[in-house]
C-alpha cells in the first residue's frame, strides 16, 4: 500500500512543536543558522513525508497532530556492536536464541535504539551453525529494535590482541581460506560484519570474498602496521572496530591501523568509519578528541555492550569467558582486561557531546547517520529526510529519551511523558 488511493486514504501524523535533526541542522520555529525556520515532521505508512506534496498535490491536512513540547526528533540510533544485554548473551548457544534477542530488542528501545547488529564474540563453530540461523534479519516495530544482522567479532583474530576473546578458540586462515570462514561460521545469510585481523595470511582473499558478497569487513584485534590495514581496505574493508582498543597504538613512525583516519592511501572515494566506545571507560576523553577532530565524519558511536548491560554488580557470561562487573567497569574475571560495556547507547552519546565539545548534530549523527552510511542504509535509516523510514527518537536539551518511534508509531514512552 504505497501508492494510489490507498496511499492517500492512510493516516497522516503531523508531529509539531519539536526541533528536527535533517541535513545536519536542528531546525525550530527558531534558528537554523541565522534563519528563523519552522519543521514539522510529517508521518504516513512508515515513511517521513514531504508536506508540500501533501498539500499541493493531495491537497490534504494531518489526520493527527502530536506536539513534541520543543523536544529534538532525531534519527533512532543503530549500535552495530552489542554483545547482548539484561542476561542475554548472543553467543550462547541455546535452543531459543531468538528469545533473547527479541528481549535485548525490546529493551534497548529505552536507550533511543531502533535498529542493531547483534554480535558474536569469538566461539567455536558448533555455535556460530546453532547460533547465526537463529538470528534473522527483522524490521522493528512494538515488538523492539530491528535486527540488520549479525556482526561476527572472531574468531580470525590475533592472539596478542585478543583482549577479552577466548585464545582456545581463536583461529587463523587455512589454505582454502574462504572455505575455511565457512566452515566455521556456517551460512553467511543473517551477516553484516565481520570483524579479523588484517596481518592474518590469506586475510586480503577472505576480505574480498566477504565485501564481494555484501559484508562490511571491519578491521580489529590486531597487530597489523598500517600498511597491512591500508592494503586490507583497498581489498574493501571499510570499518575499524573500536579504535584505539585491541591494536596497537598510535606511533609516529607506524600509526598502525589508527593511521588508517588521515591515510592518503585509500581507493578513491572509499570512505572508512571507525567505532568508538564512549562509555568513559574504554577511551580516553583526549583520545575521544583526536579520533574526532582527525575525522569526524566517519565516528560510529557503538556500545560494545555485553549480557551484563542493566543488571550490575557481579559475574556474568560472555560467549566462553566469565565477566565481572564492578563499578561502571566489565572484565574479564579474575583480570583487569576490560570485557565489552555496560553503557546504553544514550549514555555513549551524552558523554561524546561532553567529551568532545562536538555539537549535538554531530554527536547524534555519530549514533544514527554514520552508522547507517557504513551499512549502505542512509537512504532509509539515520536520516529523517523525505522518504526515509520514519523511526526516530524524543530527546529532551539533555539528550535524554522521552520517546522512541519506529515506523511512526510509539514503541517506547518515559513514564514521566505519558503524564
Amino acid at each position: 500500500m504505497r501508492g494510489g488511493q490507498d496511499e492517500a486514504r492512510a493516516r497522516v501524523l503531523q508531529f509539531t512543536n519539536c526541533r528536527i535533526l535533517r541535513g545536519r541542522a536542528l531546525l525550530r520555529c527558531g534558528v537554523r543558522g541565522r534563519a528563523l525556520l519552522r519543521e514539522d515532521l510529517w508521518v504516513r505508512e512508515g515513511r517521513i513525508l514531504d508536506p508540500e506534496k501533501l498539500f499541493f498535490e493531495e491537497r490534504r491536512v494531518a489526520d493527527e497532530q502530536r506536539d513534541c513540547g520543543g523536544c529534538i526528533l532525531a534519527p533512532g540510533f543503530i549500535d552495530v556492536q552489542i554483545n547482548g544485554g539484561f542476561g542475554v548473551d548472543f553467543s550462547q548457544a541455546t535452543e531459543d536464541v531468538g528469545s533473547g534477542v527479541a528481549l535485548v530488542a525490546r529493551r534497548i528501545l529505552s536507550h533511543g535504539v531502533t535498529s542493531f547488529c547483534p554480535t558474536l564474540v569469538t566461539s567455536p563453530p558448533e555455535v556460530y551453525h546453532k547460533v547465526l540461523p537463529q538470528i534473522p534479519v527483522k524490521s522493528g516495530g512494538p515488538h523492539g529494535a530491528g535486527v540488520l544482522g549479525v556482526h561476527l567479532e572472531g574468531p580470525f583474530i590475533s592472539r596478542e590482541k585478543r583482549g577479552a576473546h577466548p585464545e582456545a578458540h581463536l583461529r587463523s586462515f587455512e589454505a582454502n581460506a574462504f572455505h575455511d570462514v565457512l566452515a566455521t561460521y556456517g551460512p553467511l545469510d543473517n551477516v553484516r560484519i565481520v570483524t579479523l585481523a588484517p596481518e592474518l595470511g590469506r586475510s586480503r582473499e577472505v576480505i574480498r570474498a566477504l565485501a564481494a558478497r555484501g559484508i562490511c569487513v571491519s578491521l580489529g584485534h590486531s597487530v597489523a602496521n598500517l600498511q597491512a590495514a591500508e592494503e586490507a581496505v583497498q581489498c574493501g574493508a571499510t570499518f575499524i572496530t573500536h579504535l584505539f582498543n585491541a591494536m596497537l597504538p598510535f606511533h609516529h613512525r607506524d600509526p598502525g591501523i589508527v593511521g588508517l583516519l588521515t591515510s592518503d592511501r585509500l581507493p578513491p572515494g572509499r570512505h572508512i568509519f571507525y567505532g568508538m566506545i564512549a562509555d568513559g571507560m574504554h577511551t580516553n576523553p583526549a583520545a575521544l578528541r583526536i579520533a574526532h577532530r582527525a575525522h569526524p565524519q566517519g565516528l560510529v558511536l557503538v556500545t560494545d555492550a555485553v549480557p551484563a548491560l542493566g543488571l550490575g554488580n557481579g559475574r556474568h557470561t560472555l560467549g566462553q569467558q566469565e565477566v565481572e562487573v564492578v563499578g561502571l567497569t566489565a572484565y574479564v574475571a579474575g583480570t583487569k582486561t576490560l570485557s565489552g560495556s555496560i553503557a546504553p547507547m544514550d549514555v555513549c552519546v551524552r558523554h561524546f557531546l561532553q567529551a568532545t565539545g562536538c555539537s549535538v548534530e554531530l554527536a547524534l549523527e555519530a549514533a544514527s547517520l554514520h552508522p547507517a552510511q557504513l551499512l549502505g542504509l542512509e537512504k532509509h535509516k539515520g536520516t529523517l529526510d523525505f522518504g526515509a523510514d520514519a523511526d526516530f527518537v524524543v530527546l529532551d536539551d539533555s539528550l535524554h529519551v522521552r520517546a522512541t518511534y519506529i515506523s511512526g508509531e510509539l514503541v517506547w514512552q518515559a513514564e514521566e511523558a505519558r503524564q
